[in-house]
Protein backbone atom coordinates (compact mmCIF):
# COMPACT_ATOMS: atom_id res chain seq x y z
CA UNK A 1 0.00 0.00 0.00
CA UNK A 2 1.09 3.58 -0.66
CA UNK A 3 1.23 6.37 1.61
CA UNK A 4 -1.50 7.06 3.99
CA UNK A 5 -4.30 9.98 2.69
CA UNK A 6 -5.24 11.09 6.01
CA UNK A 7 -3.45 12.47 8.91
CA UNK A 8 -3.52 11.41 12.19
CA UNK A 9 -3.74 7.96 14.33
CA UNK A 10 -5.39 5.61 12.39
CA UNK A 11 -7.84 4.97 14.82
CA UNK A 12 -10.91 2.51 12.61
CA UNK A 13 -7.38 0.23 11.42
CA UNK A 14 -6.04 -0.04 14.76
CA UNK A 15 -9.48 -1.29 16.61
CA UNK A 16 -9.89 -4.24 13.85
CA UNK A 17 -5.76 -4.66 13.75
CA UNK A 18 -6.07 -5.20 17.33
CA UNK A 19 -8.17 -8.35 17.28
CA UNK A 20 -6.15 -9.60 14.43
CA UNK A 21 -2.78 -9.50 15.90
CA UNK A 22 -4.32 -10.93 19.27
CA UNK A 23 -5.76 -13.99 17.33
CA UNK A 24 -2.30 -14.75 15.91
CA UNK A 25 -0.89 -14.16 19.09
CA UNK A 26 -3.54 -16.57 20.92
CA UNK A 27 -2.57 -19.28 18.34
CA UNK A 28 0.53 -18.74 18.73
CA UNK A 29 0.69 -19.54 23.03
CA UNK A 30 2.27 -23.13 23.09
CA UNK A 31 -0.47 -25.73 23.94
CA UNK A 32 0.27 -26.89 27.24
CA UNK A 33 -0.41 -23.02 28.28
CA UNK A 34 -4.40 -23.21 27.43
CA UNK A 35 -4.95 -20.88 30.37
CA UNK A 36 -2.58 -17.84 28.84
CA UNK A 37 -4.32 -18.25 25.70
CA UNK A 38 -7.51 -17.75 27.34
CA UNK A 39 -6.67 -14.40 29.23
CA UNK A 40 -4.71 -12.90 26.49
CA UNK A 41 -7.90 -13.43 24.04
CA UNK A 42 -9.43 -11.76 26.90
CA UNK A 43 -7.26 -8.91 27.52
CA UNK A 44 -7.24 -8.21 23.43
CA UNK A 45 -10.97 -8.13 23.34
CA UNK A 46 -11.12 -6.06 26.29
CA UNK A 47 -8.64 -3.09 24.62
CA UNK A 48 -10.46 -3.68 21.41
CA UNK A 49 -13.91 -2.31 23.50
CA UNK A 50 -11.80 0.18 24.43
CA UNK A 51 -10.68 1.97 21.21
CA UNK A 52 -14.25 1.16 20.17
CA UNK A 53 -15.66 3.04 22.86
CA UNK A 54 -13.11 5.91 21.57
CA UNK A 55 -14.36 6.01 18.36
CA UNK A 56 -17.94 6.24 19.62
CA UNK A 57 -16.76 9.58 21.67
CA UNK A 58 -15.01 10.77 19.23
CA UNK A 59 -17.75 10.65 16.43
CA UNK A 60 -19.82 13.71 16.12
CA UNK A 61 -23.48 13.03 14.96
CA UNK A 62 -23.48 16.52 13.42
CA UNK A 63 -20.47 16.27 11.29
CA UNK A 64 -19.86 14.72 8.12
CA UNK A 65 -21.45 11.68 7.13
CA UNK A 66 -18.48 9.54 7.15
CA UNK A 67 -15.96 10.47 9.96
CA UNK A 68 -12.38 9.88 10.85
CA UNK A 69 -11.54 8.37 7.46
CA UNK A 70 -8.52 6.34 6.10
CA UNK A 71 -7.78 5.97 2.79
CA UNK A 72 -4.79 4.09 1.13
CA UNK A 73 -4.22 2.72 -2.44
CA UNK A 74 -4.13 -0.21 -2.44
CA UNK A 75 -4.79 -2.34 -6.48
CA UNK A 76 -4.29 0.97 -8.73
CA UNK A 77 -4.94 -0.39 -11.89
CA UNK A 78 -8.41 -1.44 -10.75
CA UNK A 79 -9.23 1.68 -8.71
CA UNK A 80 -9.38 -0.44 -5.68
CA UNK A 81 -8.61 1.35 -1.79
CA UNK A 82 -8.25 0.75 1.24
CA UNK A 83 -10.77 2.92 2.41
CA UNK A 84 -12.80 3.76 6.04
CA UNK A 85 -15.07 5.67 7.34
CA UNK A 86 -17.97 5.20 9.79
CA UNK A 87 -21.49 6.52 9.95
CA UNK A 88 -23.79 6.61 13.20
CA UNK A 89 -24.83 3.25 12.06
CA UNK A 90 -21.06 1.98 12.13
CA UNK A 91 -20.07 2.99 15.14
CA UNK A 92 -23.56 1.57 16.84
CA UNK A 93 -22.50 -1.68 15.07
CA UNK A 94 -18.95 -1.71 16.13
CA UNK A 95 -19.89 -0.84 19.90
CA UNK A 96 -22.06 -3.72 19.75
CA UNK A 97 -19.16 -6.47 18.28
CA UNK A 98 -16.78 -5.04 20.89
CA UNK A 99 -19.14 -5.10 23.57
CA UNK A 100 -20.33 -8.92 23.19
CA UNK A 101 -16.99 -10.17 22.20
CA UNK A 102 -15.21 -10.31 25.66
CA UNK A 103 -18.56 -11.76 27.20
CA UNK A 104 -18.36 -14.33 24.14
CA UNK A 105 -15.04 -15.16 25.42
CA UNK A 106 -15.49 -15.36 29.08
CA UNK A 107 -18.55 -17.72 28.67
CA UNK A 108 -17.09 -20.26 26.18
CA UNK A 109 -13.89 -20.38 29.08
CA UNK A 110 -14.18 -23.68 29.20
CA UNK A 111 -16.15 -24.40 25.66
CA UNK A 112 -12.72 -25.68 23.90
CA UNK A 113 -10.95 -27.36 26.51
CA UNK A 114 -9.44 -31.42 25.54
CA UNK A 115 -11.79 -33.91 26.74
CA UNK A 116 -9.69 -36.05 28.87
CA UNK A 117 -12.44 -39.60 27.80
CA UNK A 118 -11.82 -39.25 24.41
CA UNK A 119 -8.87 -38.52 22.93
CA UNK A 120 -10.96 -38.10 19.57
CA UNK A 121 -13.12 -35.07 20.44
CA UNK A 122 -9.13 -32.79 21.40
CA UNK A 123 -9.88 -29.60 20.77
CA UNK A 124 -6.88 -27.02 20.06
CA UNK A 125 -8.38 -24.15 22.84
CA UNK A 126 -5.82 -21.77 21.77
CA UNK A 127 -7.32 -21.88 17.69
CA UNK A 128 -11.13 -21.91 19.70
CA UNK A 129 -10.19 -18.63 20.55
CA UNK A 130 -8.27 -17.25 17.98
CA UNK A 131 -10.95 -17.96 15.32
CA UNK A 132 -13.39 -15.63 17.86
CA UNK A 133 -10.98 -13.16 17.19
CA UNK A 134 -10.09 -13.19 13.93
CA UNK A 135 -13.99 -13.02 13.24
CA UNK A 136 -14.12 -10.20 15.43
CA UNK A 137 -11.43 -8.35 13.03
CA UNK A 138 -13.04 -8.86 9.94
CA UNK A 139 -16.94 -7.33 11.29
CA UNK A 140 -15.30 -4.61 12.72
CA UNK A 141 -13.57 -3.61 9.48
CA UNK A 142 -16.66 -4.77 7.31
CA UNK A 143 -18.47 -2.02 9.55
CA UNK A 144 -15.91 0.27 8.62
CA UNK A 145 -15.18 -0.26 4.68
CA UNK A 146 -16.45 2.26 2.21
CA UNK A 147 -14.22 0.85 -0.64
CA UNK A 148 -17.36 -1.96 -2.27
CA UNK A 149 -14.70 -4.20 -3.07
CA UNK A 150 -12.86 -3.68 0.20
CA UNK A 151 -16.01 -5.23 1.78
CA UNK A 152 -16.51 -8.06 -0.46
CA UNK A 153 -13.07 -9.45 0.81
CA UNK A 154 -14.24 -9.69 4.17
CA UNK A 155 -17.96 -10.28 3.74
CA UNK A 156 -16.64 -13.71 1.99
CA UNK A 157 -13.42 -14.44 4.20
CA UNK A 158 -15.14 -13.92 7.67
CA UNK A 159 -16.99 -17.52 6.36
CA UNK A 160 -13.64 -19.25 7.19
CA UNK A 161 -13.24 -18.85 10.84
CA UNK A 162 -17.09 -19.17 11.23
CA UNK A 163 -16.62 -22.62 8.89
CA UNK A 164 -13.88 -23.98 11.72
CA UNK A 165 -15.52 -22.55 14.74
CA UNK A 166 -19.12 -24.03 13.86
CA UNK A 167 -17.49 -27.37 12.91
CA UNK A 168 -14.91 -27.75 14.69
CA UNK A 169 -16.00 -26.80 18.08
CA UNK A 170 -19.37 -27.78 18.33
CA UNK A 171 -21.65 -28.25 21.11
CA UNK A 172 -20.93 -31.12 23.71
CA UNK A 173 -24.84 -31.67 24.70
CA UNK A 174 -25.86 -34.17 22.03
CA UNK A 175 -28.17 -36.68 22.47
CA UNK A 176 -26.39 -39.05 20.24
CA UNK A 177 -23.09 -40.67 19.44
CA UNK A 178 -19.63 -38.95 19.13
CA UNK A 179 -20.09 -39.61 15.50
CA UNK A 180 -23.19 -38.52 15.10
CA UNK A 181 -22.23 -35.53 16.82
CA UNK A 182 -19.52 -34.82 14.41
CA UNK A 183 -21.35 -34.92 11.48
CA UNK A 184 -24.51 -33.09 12.90
CA UNK A 185 -21.53 -30.78 13.26
CA UNK A 186 -20.06 -30.89 9.83
CA UNK A 187 -23.48 -30.92 8.08
CA UNK A 188 -24.23 -27.62 9.81
CA UNK A 189 -20.74 -26.14 9.17
CA UNK A 190 -21.14 -26.74 5.74
CA UNK A 191 -24.62 -25.79 4.79
CA UNK A 192 -23.61 -22.68 6.76
CA UNK A 193 -20.97 -22.11 3.69
CA UNK A 194 -22.18 -23.49 1.09
CA UNK A 195 -25.23 -21.06 1.83
CA UNK A 196 -23.03 -17.83 2.27
CA UNK A 197 -20.46 -18.78 -0.61
CA UNK A 198 -23.66 -18.89 -3.18
CA UNK A 199 -24.79 -15.48 -2.06
CA UNK A 200 -21.18 -14.38 -1.81
CA UNK A 201 -20.73 -15.73 -5.49
CA UNK A 202 -23.43 -13.76 -6.98
CA UNK A 203 -22.47 -10.52 -5.31
CA UNK A 204 -18.90 -10.93 -6.87
CA UNK A 205 -20.98 -10.49 -10.58
CA UNK A 206 -22.82 -7.59 -8.96
CA UNK A 207 -19.37 -5.92 -7.56
CA UNK A 208 -17.95 -6.72 -11.00
CA UNK A 209 -20.62 -4.89 -12.79
CA UNK A 210 -21.02 -1.86 -10.02
CA UNK A 211 -17.05 -1.80 -11.04
CA UNK A 212 -18.02 -2.17 -15.23
CA UNK A 213 -20.53 1.13 -14.94
CA UNK A 214 -18.75 3.19 -11.95
CA UNK A 215 -15.33 2.77 -13.19
CA UNK A 216 -14.29 2.90 -9.28
CA UNK A 217 -15.66 1.00 -5.62
CA UNK A 218 -15.65 4.19 -3.42
CA UNK A 219 -18.77 3.93 -1.84
CA UNK A 220 -18.09 8.06 -1.21
CA UNK A 221 -17.20 9.24 -4.92
CA UNK A 222 -20.00 6.33 -6.34
CA UNK A 223 -22.84 8.33 -4.58
CA UNK A 224 -21.55 11.44 -5.20
CA UNK A 225 -21.52 11.00 -8.86
CA UNK A 226 -24.90 9.88 -8.79
CA UNK A 227 -25.98 12.63 -6.80
CA UNK A 228 -24.46 15.15 -9.61
CA UNK A 229 -25.62 13.12 -12.40
CA UNK A 230 -22.04 12.31 -13.50
CA UNK A 231 -22.90 8.76 -13.10
CA UNK A 232 -26.30 7.44 -14.68
CA UNK A 233 -27.30 3.91 -14.56
CA UNK A 234 -30.19 2.29 -17.05
CA UNK A 235 -33.34 0.91 -14.93
CA UNK A 236 -32.53 -2.61 -15.69
CA UNK A 237 -29.28 -2.72 -14.96
CA UNK A 238 -29.24 -1.11 -11.62
CA UNK A 239 -32.44 -3.37 -10.44
CA UNK A 240 -30.05 -6.80 -11.40
CA UNK A 241 -26.82 -4.97 -9.65
CA UNK A 242 -29.49 -4.41 -6.91
CA UNK A 243 -30.84 -8.01 -6.89
CA UNK A 244 -26.76 -9.28 -6.73
CA UNK A 245 -26.29 -7.64 -3.24
CA UNK A 246 -29.29 -7.98 -1.58
CA UNK A 247 -29.27 -12.11 -2.50
CA UNK A 248 -26.10 -12.47 -0.48
CA UNK A 249 -26.93 -9.46 2.14
CA UNK A 250 -30.26 -11.47 2.69
CA UNK A 251 -28.44 -14.92 2.78
CA UNK A 252 -26.70 -13.75 5.68
CA UNK A 253 -29.15 -11.50 7.73
CA UNK A 254 -31.53 -14.63 7.29
CA UNK A 255 -34.28 -13.47 5.53
CA UNK A 256 -37.43 -16.40 4.56
CA UNK A 257 -36.59 -18.61 2.14
CA UNK A 258 -32.88 -18.75 2.54
CA UNK A 259 -32.62 -18.98 6.50
CA UNK A 260 -32.53 -22.56 6.71
CA UNK A 261 -28.69 -23.16 7.59
CA UNK A 262 -29.30 -21.09 10.79
CA UNK A 263 -31.36 -23.04 13.11
CA UNK A 264 -28.73 -25.98 12.19
CA UNK A 265 -25.48 -23.50 12.66
CA UNK A 266 -26.98 -22.34 16.00
CA UNK A 267 -27.53 -25.64 17.53
CA UNK A 268 -24.76 -27.54 16.67
CA UNK A 269 -22.22 -24.55 17.52
CA UNK A 270 -21.38 -24.00 21.24
CA UNK A 271 -23.49 -21.25 22.70
CA UNK A 272 -20.66 -18.49 22.52
CA UNK A 273 -20.51 -18.89 18.98
CA UNK A 274 -24.14 -19.52 18.40
CA UNK A 275 -24.23 -15.67 19.79
CA UNK A 276 -21.30 -14.66 17.22
CA UNK A 277 -23.16 -15.91 14.76
CA UNK A 278 -26.71 -14.28 15.05
CA UNK A 279 -25.83 -11.25 17.38
CA UNK A 280 -22.26 -10.18 15.75
CA UNK A 281 -22.12 -11.95 12.11
CA UNK A 282 -25.39 -12.02 11.05
CA UNK A 283 -25.65 -8.37 11.13
CA UNK A 284 -23.24 -7.20 8.39
CA UNK A 285 -26.11 -8.55 6.17
CA UNK A 286 -28.82 -6.20 7.78
CA UNK A 287 -26.35 -3.41 7.95
CA UNK A 288 -25.01 -3.57 3.98
CA UNK A 289 -28.70 -3.40 3.02
CA UNK A 290 -28.31 -0.17 4.44
CA UNK A 291 -25.06 1.29 3.67
CA UNK A 292 -25.30 -0.46 0.09
CA UNK A 293 -28.14 -1.03 -1.16
CA UNK A 294 -29.98 1.87 -0.39
CA UNK A 295 -26.64 3.91 -0.91
CA UNK A 296 -25.87 2.84 -4.33
CA UNK A 297 -29.22 1.72 -5.83
CA UNK A 298 -31.98 4.25 -4.34
CA UNK A 299 -34.49 3.36 -7.09
CA UNK A 300 -33.94 0.07 -6.88
CA UNK A 301 -34.54 -0.09 -3.61
CA UNK A 302 -37.89 1.57 -3.91
CA UNK A 303 -38.74 -0.46 -6.80
CA UNK A 304 -37.87 -3.82 -4.75
CA UNK A 305 -39.47 -3.08 -1.69
CA UNK A 306 -43.42 -4.62 -1.64
CA UNK A 307 -41.48 -7.87 -2.33
CA UNK A 308 -39.02 -7.49 0.61
CA UNK A 309 -41.64 -6.51 3.32
CA UNK A 310 -43.83 -9.17 2.24
CA UNK A 311 -40.73 -11.59 2.78
CA UNK A 312 -40.10 -10.21 6.16
CA UNK A 313 -43.27 -10.06 6.91
CA UNK A 314 -42.82 -13.93 6.53
CA UNK A 315 -40.07 -14.52 8.53
CA UNK A 316 -41.68 -12.72 11.00
CA UNK A 317 -44.23 -14.83 11.29
CA UNK A 318 -43.17 -18.13 10.20
CA UNK A 319 -40.01 -17.72 12.56
CA UNK A 320 -42.13 -17.06 15.27
CA UNK A 321 -44.42 -20.14 14.65
CA UNK A 322 -41.63 -22.69 14.12
CA UNK A 323 -40.33 -21.19 17.67
CA UNK A 324 -43.27 -22.08 19.39
CA UNK A 325 -42.82 -25.50 18.18
CA UNK A 326 -39.09 -26.42 18.67
CA UNK A 327 -38.25 -28.79 21.60
CA UNK A 328 -35.05 -27.97 21.50
CA UNK A 329 -33.76 -25.09 23.29
CA UNK A 330 -31.01 -23.63 20.98
CA UNK A 331 -33.17 -24.19 18.14
CA UNK A 332 -36.24 -22.28 19.51
CA UNK A 333 -33.60 -18.75 20.40
CA UNK A 334 -32.55 -19.47 16.16
CA UNK A 335 -36.05 -19.38 15.09
CA UNK A 336 -36.66 -16.33 17.36
CA UNK A 337 -33.94 -14.71 15.92
CA UNK A 338 -35.11 -15.13 12.06
CA UNK A 339 -38.61 -13.51 13.15
CA UNK A 340 -36.23 -10.70 14.79
CA UNK A 341 -34.44 -9.88 11.50
CA UNK A 342 -37.77 -9.91 9.65
CA UNK A 343 -38.08 -6.99 12.20
CA UNK A 344 -34.71 -5.24 10.99
CA UNK A 345 -35.61 -5.78 7.23
CA UNK A 346 -39.26 -4.63 7.66
CA UNK A 347 -38.15 -1.65 9.17
CA UNK A 348 -35.49 -0.76 6.72
CA UNK A 349 -37.30 -1.04 3.60
CA UNK A 350 -40.76 0.99 5.45
CA UNK A 351 -38.66 3.70 4.15
CA UNK A 352 -39.51 6.09 7.01
CA UNK A 353 -37.18 7.50 9.70
CA UNK A 354 -38.80 5.56 12.37
CA UNK A 355 -38.55 1.97 10.65
CA UNK A 356 -34.63 2.69 10.06
CA UNK A 357 -33.76 4.36 13.14
CA UNK A 358 -35.54 1.13 14.75
CA UNK A 359 -34.19 -0.91 12.31
CA UNK A 360 -30.79 0.07 13.18
CA UNK A 361 -31.50 0.22 17.34
CA UNK A 362 -33.00 -3.26 16.57
CA UNK A 363 -29.91 -4.40 15.57
CA UNK A 364 -28.08 -3.03 18.40
CA UNK A 365 -30.65 -4.43 20.91
CA UNK A 366 -31.21 -7.78 19.40
CA UNK A 367 -27.70 -8.71 19.98
CA UNK A 368 -27.91 -7.62 23.39
CA UNK A 369 -31.14 -9.50 24.11
CA UNK A 370 -30.20 -13.08 22.10
CA UNK A 371 -26.74 -12.99 23.67
CA UNK A 372 -27.95 -12.83 27.34
CA UNK A 373 -30.70 -15.48 26.50
CA UNK A 374 -28.52 -17.56 24.60
CA UNK A 375 -25.52 -17.69 27.01
CA UNK A 376 -27.66 -18.62 30.33
CA UNK A 377 -29.12 -21.43 28.09
CA UNK A 378 -25.67 -22.56 27.22
CA UNK A 379 -25.03 -22.65 31.00
CA UNK A 380 -28.11 -24.52 31.70
CA UNK A 381 -27.50 -26.84 28.76
CA UNK A 382 -24.15 -27.40 30.00
CA UNK A 383 -25.16 -28.40 33.44
CA UNK A 384 -27.90 -30.93 32.38
CA UNK A 385 -26.23 -32.13 29.33
CA UNK A 386 -28.82 -31.93 26.77
CA UNK A 387 -31.09 -29.35 24.98
CA UNK A 388 -34.72 -30.72 25.00
CA UNK A 389 -36.93 -28.64 26.85
CA UNK A 390 -38.47 -31.76 28.37
CA UNK A 391 -35.11 -32.73 30.25
CA UNK A 392 -35.74 -29.74 32.27
CA UNK A 393 -38.33 -28.55 34.55
CA UNK A 394 -38.20 -26.95 38.29
CA UNK A 395 -34.78 -25.25 37.79
CA UNK A 396 -36.18 -22.32 39.38
CA UNK A 397 -36.08 -24.11 42.66
CA UNK A 398 -32.17 -25.34 42.77
CA UNK A 399 -30.97 -22.28 40.72
CA UNK A 400 -32.84 -19.31 41.06
CA UNK A 401 -30.21 -16.93 39.69
CA UNK A 402 -29.83 -18.58 36.75
CA UNK A 403 -33.86 -19.14 36.89
CA UNK A 404 -34.13 -15.24 36.50
CA UNK A 405 -31.24 -14.27 33.95
CA UNK A 406 -32.86 -16.45 31.72
CA UNK A 407 -36.66 -15.02 32.63
CA UNK A 408 -34.95 -11.37 32.16
CA UNK A 409 -33.44 -12.85 28.81
CA UNK A 410 -36.48 -14.05 27.75
CA UNK A 411 -38.55 -11.02 28.33
CA UNK A 412 -35.87 -8.81 26.26
CA UNK A 413 -36.73 -10.97 23.62
CA UNK A 414 -40.62 -10.72 23.63
CA UNK A 415 -39.70 -6.68 23.48
CA UNK A 416 -41.05 -6.18 27.30
CA UNK A 417 -41.32 -2.77 27.70
CA UNK A 418 -38.84 -1.10 30.28
CA UNK A 419 -36.20 -3.29 28.30
CA UNK A 420 -34.22 -2.43 25.03
CA UNK A 421 -35.46 -3.99 22.34
CA UNK A 422 -39.18 -2.69 23.15
CA UNK A 423 -38.24 0.75 22.08
CA UNK A 424 -36.46 -0.70 18.46
CA UNK A 425 -39.42 -3.11 17.88
CA UNK A 426 -41.92 -0.11 18.66
CA UNK A 427 -40.06 2.15 16.46
CA UNK A 428 -40.00 -0.50 13.46
CA UNK A 429 -43.91 -0.69 13.80
CA UNK A 430 -44.69 2.85 13.65
CA UNK A 431 -42.29 3.19 10.96
CA UNK A 432 -44.03 0.50 9.02
CA UNK A 433 -47.72 1.18 9.45
CA UNK A 434 -46.92 5.14 8.30
CA UNK A 435 -46.27 3.42 5.23
CA UNK A 436 -47.49 0.07 4.93
CA UNK A 437 -50.30 -0.21 7.57
CA UNK A 438 -51.68 -3.48 6.33
CA UNK A 439 -47.41 -5.22 7.14
CA UNK A 440 -47.48 -2.86 10.49
CA UNK A 441 -50.84 -4.93 11.80
CA UNK A 442 -49.90 -8.48 10.51
CA UNK A 443 -46.10 -8.35 11.98
CA UNK A 444 -47.99 -7.17 15.37
CA UNK A 445 -48.73 -11.07 15.08
CA UNK A 446 -45.10 -11.87 16.01
CA UNK A 447 -45.23 -10.06 19.17
CA UNK A 448 -48.11 -12.20 20.71
CA UNK A 449 -46.31 -15.14 19.16
CA UNK A 450 -43.10 -13.90 21.03
CA UNK A 451 -44.89 -13.70 24.13
CA UNK A 452 -46.18 -17.67 23.81
CA UNK A 453 -42.65 -19.00 22.80
CA UNK A 454 -40.99 -17.22 25.71
CA UNK A 455 -43.56 -17.70 28.11
CA UNK A 456 -43.79 -21.30 27.42
CA UNK A 457 -40.28 -22.03 27.19
CA UNK A 458 -39.20 -20.67 30.28
CA UNK A 459 -42.68 -22.55 32.30
CA UNK A 460 -41.32 -26.00 31.01
CA UNK A 461 -38.12 -25.78 32.39
CA UNK A 462 -37.72 -23.39 35.26
CA UNK A 463 -41.15 -24.13 36.74
CA UNK A 464 -42.78 -26.98 37.99
CA UNK A 465 -41.79 -29.97 40.25
CA UNK A 466 -37.66 -30.68 39.60
CA UNK A 467 -36.87 -33.66 38.02
CA UNK A 468 -33.97 -35.51 39.37
CA UNK A 469 -31.36 -34.14 37.31
CA UNK A 470 -32.38 -30.75 37.68
CA UNK A 471 -33.10 -31.18 41.51
CA UNK A 472 -29.28 -30.83 42.42
CA UNK A 473 -28.61 -28.33 39.69
CA UNK A 474 -26.22 -25.60 40.60
CA UNK A 475 -26.80 -21.66 40.87
CA UNK A 476 -24.67 -19.14 38.20
CA UNK A 477 -20.66 -18.84 39.09
CA UNK A 478 -18.99 -16.05 39.65
CA UNK A 479 -17.88 -16.09 36.22
CA UNK A 480 -21.10 -16.78 34.57
CA UNK A 481 -22.62 -13.79 36.48
CA UNK A 482 -19.86 -11.75 35.20
CA UNK A 483 -21.13 -12.44 31.71
CA UNK A 484 -25.21 -11.69 32.38
CA UNK A 485 -24.89 -9.11 34.80
CA UNK A 486 -23.34 -6.40 32.55
CA UNK A 487 -25.64 -7.76 29.83
CA UNK A 488 -28.57 -7.50 31.52
CA UNK A 489 -27.72 -3.87 32.94
CA UNK A 490 -27.04 -3.01 29.26
CA UNK A 491 -30.37 -4.24 28.61
CA UNK A 492 -32.28 -2.64 31.25
CA UNK A 493 -30.18 0.91 31.06
CA UNK A 494 -30.91 1.30 27.32
CA UNK A 495 -34.77 0.24 27.73
CA UNK A 496 -34.67 2.87 30.05
CA UNK A 497 -32.77 5.97 28.57
CA UNK A 498 -32.24 4.78 24.39
CA UNK A 499 -31.02 8.42 23.51
CA UNK A 500 -27.07 7.46 23.55
CA UNK A 501 -27.87 5.45 20.76
CA UNK A 502 -30.68 7.11 18.66
CA UNK A 503 -28.61 10.35 18.67
CA UNK A 504 -25.70 8.65 16.84
CA UNK A 505 -28.05 6.86 14.63
CA UNK A 506 -30.84 9.36 13.50
CA UNK A 507 -28.16 11.81 11.68
CA UNK A 508 -26.72 8.35 9.89
CA UNK A 509 -30.94 7.42 8.57
CA UNK A 510 -31.53 10.79 7.71
CA UNK A 511 -28.80 10.65 5.43
CA UNK A 512 -29.91 7.57 4.52
CA UNK A 513 -33.31 8.47 3.75
CA UNK A 514 -32.30 11.76 1.53
CA UNK A 515 -30.28 8.74 -0.80
CA UNK A 516 -33.60 7.30 -1.53
CA UNK A 517 -35.06 10.74 -1.73
CA UNK A 518 -37.70 9.64 0.56
CA UNK A 519 -39.69 11.78 3.34
CA UNK A 520 -41.69 10.23 6.20
CA UNK A 521 -45.54 10.41 5.53
CA UNK A 522 -47.36 13.27 6.82
CA UNK A 523 -49.99 11.70 9.22
CA UNK A 524 -53.69 11.89 8.41
CA UNK A 525 -55.44 13.67 10.56
CA UNK A 526 -59.71 14.40 9.91
CA UNK A 527 -60.92 17.94 10.58
CA UNK A 528 -63.14 18.33 13.65
CA UNK A 529 -66.78 18.70 12.47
Amino acid sequence: MSQVVNAGFPLLTATAAVPAVGAVLTAAVPAARRTAAKWLALLVSLVTLALAAVIFVRFEPGGDRYQLAESYAWIKDFGVRYELGVDGIGVALIALTALLIPFIVLAGWHDADPLETSSKRWRPTQGFFALILMVEAMVILSFEATDVFLFYILFEAMLIPMYFLIGGFGDRAHSGTDENAAAQRSYAAVKFLLYNLVGGLIMLAAVIGLYVVAGNFSLTEIAAARADGSLEMATSTERWLFLGFFFAFAVKAPLWPLHTWLPNAMGEATAPVAVLITAVVDKVGTFAMLRFCLGLFPEASKWATPVIVALALISIVYGALLAVGQRDIKRLVAYASISHFGFIIMGIFAMTSQGQSGATLYMVNHGISTAALMLVAGFLISRRGSRLIADYGGVQKAAPVLAGAFLIGGLATLSLPGLAPFVSEFLVLVGTFARYPVAGIIATTGIVLAALYVLVLYQRTMTGPANEQTRSMPDLRVRELAVVAPLIAVLIFLGVFPQPLTDVVNPAVRHTMSDVQQKDPSPEVEAAK
